[in-house]
Order: C-alpha cells, then structure tokens, then sequence
C-alpha cells in the first residue's frame, strides 16, 4: 500500500513537470516576431575642404573642418606641447582629438610633409648653419619680431622669443630667465649672452611676485633730437611699435615734418605727461633740423623726384588729396616699391587723373626693389606681400620638396594675370 503511494506521487511529480516545461516553452520570447535593432551611425558634417595649414587655423576655422569645441581645444593644447609649430602630417595624426578616419579625410587637403625625418631636416639644418649677428649691446625687451629676424632668427622662432617674453610678464627679467627660452640654442645664447643688457641672476622679487608682476624696465636715457627719431628710435625710449608710429604720425602729418619747439612734442597725445617729465632733461631740439625742414618746403622739382621715394607731403603739393597720397604711399609700402608706372594707376582710392599727370611727369627708378626668387624670399615678405600672401602658405610648402620657381608656380595654378604680377618682384 505504501508503495502504491509512493508511485502516485511520484508519477503526479512528472506530470506537474511536464505541464510546466511545456508552458515554459509555449510562453518563450523569442517566439515573438520582434524586428532586429539597428542603430544608426551619426552622418559626419559635409564640409568643403580646401588645402590648409594646420598651424596658422583658427578655433573657428577648426570647427568648420567639423570638429567639436572640445576637440579644437584639445587640438590646439597638443601643438602647444609639440613646440608651437605642426611639422608634419605623421605629428599631427599623433594627436588623440583627431581620429584615424577623420584624419584620413583631411590628410590630402593638409600642408605639411608627410614625415617630419625626411622632408624637414633640410630646413632645419639651413637654419642651424644661420649665423645669429649682433651689432652691439641691447635689452632684449625692445626687440620686436623684426628685430628678431634681423639678428638671424627665423619669423616662426621670433614670435616664439615674444611669446616667452609675455609668458614671463612682458620681460626677460634676467639672462638666467633669458637662457631658458628653448628657441635659444646654448650656441646662440654664448653668442648674445655679453651683449645683453639685463642682471646676471634673477631677483628674489621676482619669486615672490610672481611672472605676471616684473619689475620696470629702466630706459637708460641719451640726449636725443625728437626730429631724427624714426618707429625704431623711439621703441628704444620704452614706446610700442604702435605708439612710435602715432608720434611719427604726427611729427611728419600734424606738424609738417618737425616738432618746432618741446611744447609740441608735449601734445602727443600718446605721451603721457609722467613719461614726457622722465624724456624732458634728454631733449635736444636742433635748429638745424627745423631750418632743414623749413627749406624742404621750398617747391618740389617733380621731373627730378622718384616716384619710389616721393614723399606724402610733395604729393600733396603737387595736388593729390590726402586719401590718394595716403594710398599711394601705402600701396608702394606693401609692394616695398612700384616696379613700373601702371602699378601707380591701379593703386585703390586715387584721383587718377591727378597721378597720371604725376607719373607722365615723375621718373621712377626700380634699382632699390627687393626681388627674390620663390625658393629663397623670406617668409615674412612672402606672407605681407599683396601679390603672394594669398599663395604665401603653398610656396612655403611647396619649395620644400621642390626648390625650383617654374615648378612651383606651374602647382600654384595662378590665373595668368596673377602670375605676371607675380614675376615683377622674382628673379
């Protein structure tokens, strides 16, 4: 009898199994006709790309090639990291912002070398072999880019020293600090170290206060002569490139030429009274420059005066208003001097039938015009000038790889008037 129960329930304990394996497998999800999950890939921005250079781009310029805020900011951290300046496509695919894909968009539109070994150790060589040149003895802090460039350093590495120099507050504060500009080989420091007019070793002050609180700078005063300053003389008398430009301005626009007595130079309005008290023991009119002046106001022989040196007051006297002269002087400054007459002619906003009466009366002597050739014009000339800046970036790039004029010209593309403008100023 106990075994017969046992065998009831033992066949009820199969049942029950069997009821729930069978609604188990009625009530299985994957019966249901659920349709696969896709996901969608984001569509990448379309962007129209064009060739550029990665060192000279915008954050703005950046986020149109499609990248995000963050990224450019990221882009932007890295360059500063790998010394300022991209040098080649391999350097910059390095940086994590810019992913494998995305680069490979961009990578025939970029212009830099494709490895920074093989196509940039000729320029960099060229340049170690560049010997830095010094006139005499010079606080650093005065220097400008130019100055820089003048001395044997490159436009890129000049920018670079300014940088440094603002980093440290706007000076160099010692030459201990002034060595520690990476820019500056150990070389080239051994060179400048004895003609550089700073102290040895830098002041505990400056520990204490911090690079964005350097002590003045002291201008060490000479007698000078307000009348024989140029942009130059004054920035070594604590000005701006800026501000010396404005008094020059207005010595030469304002005042005809000359300051005729302290009370004029006092005006400037971008002298402050506190800097004209510290200049004022130092001022030395001399008559002489004001009667030298005075006797240039005597009428200009135009057959005889060169169109490449004409000043804005003889164009004044010869009838032009102001807004041609100003244009004219202008132009022929970009151009750092007209090559023919016609060039006159197109210049923007002149009275032109005021300067062809000019130029069919005026000599124009060209002996004096810088002209290179595309594989050695400097860079800065290249960038400033009105018929290269916009194929400066390209020429640069380029004549890396081919250090030949008709080769370079002929991957320009130029339209054939911009090239013929091109080849007033070449070789």
């Amino acid at each position: 009898m106990m075994r017969k129960n046992y065998y009831q329930k033992l066949a009820f304990m199969v049942i029950v199994l069997a009821i729930l394996l069978a609604f188990q497998k009625y009530t299985r999800k994957d019966k249901e006709p659920f349709s696969k999950i896709k996901f969608i890939a984001e569509t990448s921005v379309n962007v129209n790309l064009t060739d550029f250079d990665p060192n000279i781009l915008s954050p703005e310029r950046w986020q149109k090639l499609g990248f995000s805020e963050k990224q450019v900011s990221t882009i932007l951290k890295y360059k500063d990291i790998v010394g300022g300046t991209f040098i080649s496509k391999e350097q910059l695919k390095k940086c994590y912002a810019i992913s494998d894909e995305k680069f490979e968009e961009l990578k025939p539109f970029i212009l830099l070398p494709e490895a920074s070994e093989k196509n940039n150790s000729q320029p960099a060589n060229n340049f170690d072999k560049k010997e830095i040149k010094v006139s005499g003895k010079f606080n650093p802090d005065m220097k400008t880019v130019r100055d820089w460039i003048k001395m044997g350093f490159s436009e890129k590495q000049a920018e670079a020293i300014l940088k440094y120099k603002n980093y440290l507050g706007g000076s160099f504060i010692s030459k201990e600090k002034f060595r520690e500009c990476f820019i500056i080989s150990p070389e080239n420091y051994n060179k400048l170290e004895s003609y550089l007019l700073l102290p040895a070793k830098t002041s505990e002050n400056f520990k204490a206060s911090g690079a964005r609180y350097p002590e003045k700078i002291k201008i060490q005063y000479h007698t000078f002569d307000p009348n024989r300053l140029d942009v130059e003389g004054w920035q070594k008398l604590g000005f701006s490139e800026k501000q010396a430009q404005i008094i020059v301005n207005y010595r030469d626009r304002n005042l005809g030429g000359s300051f005729k007595d302290i009370d004029d130079l006092q005006k400037c309005f971008v002298i402050s009274a506190e800097k004209f008290q510290e200049m004022k023991p130092f001022i030395k009119l001399s008559p002489a420059t004001v009667k030298k002046e005075e006797k240039q106001q005597e009428k200009t022989d135009f057959s005889k005066t060169d169109l490449n040196t004409i000043t804005f007051k003889q164009l004044i006297e010869f009838g032009l208003d102001e807004k041609s002269a100003g244009s004219m002087i202008g132009f022929r400054k970009k151009l750092r001097g007209f090559v023919n007459k016609q060039q006159i002619l197109d210049t923007y906003n002149i009275d032109k039938e005021g300067v062809q009466k000019l130029i069919s009366i005026a000599p124009l002597d060209t002996s004096s015009v810088p002209k290179y050739t595309l594989t050695d014009a400097p860079e800065e000339w290249l960038k400033d000038h009105p018929y290269f800046k916009y194929s400066a970036d390209k020429i640069i790039f380029y004549r890396i790889t081919y250090p030949d004029d008709k080769k370079i010209l002929k991957f320009l593309k130029l339209k054939p008037e911009y090239e013929e403008k091109m080849k007033l100023y070449l070789k």
